[in-house]
């Protein structure tokens, strides 16, 4: 249904990976946009500045098309990082 969709995330989310990612989390975008995505980072082992920007972006094209991006899984430090950074408060979903 175009009403949820789930996007897994794992491993490492830096420079190199973030291009992929970026791709699927646009895909995910794509009309007809779904209501809500929640994107799962349980699996992800490591975020730099370049993941935490392709989420971000991610956020921006979400809002556009009036669609909820939420994330969770978030667990220890990527929830601290993101607490911290206050990105946390950007997306709609909590844990």
């Amino acid at each position: 249904s175009t009403d949820e969709a789930l996007a897994y995330v794992s491993g490492r989310i830096d420079i190199d990976s973030s291009p992929a990612i970026r791709d699927r989390l646009l895909a995910f975008l794509q009309t007809p946009c779904p209501r809500i995505v929640n994107i799962d980072l349980s699996e992800v082992t490591h975020l730099d500045s370049s993941g935490v920007a392709t989420l971000i972006e991610a956020l921006k094209i979400a809002r556009g098309c009036k669609t909820e991006l939420r994330l969770q899984g978030l667990h220890d430090r990527l929830l601290h990082l993101f607490e911290v950074t206050g990105i946390l408060s950007l997306f709609n979903g909590r844990l």
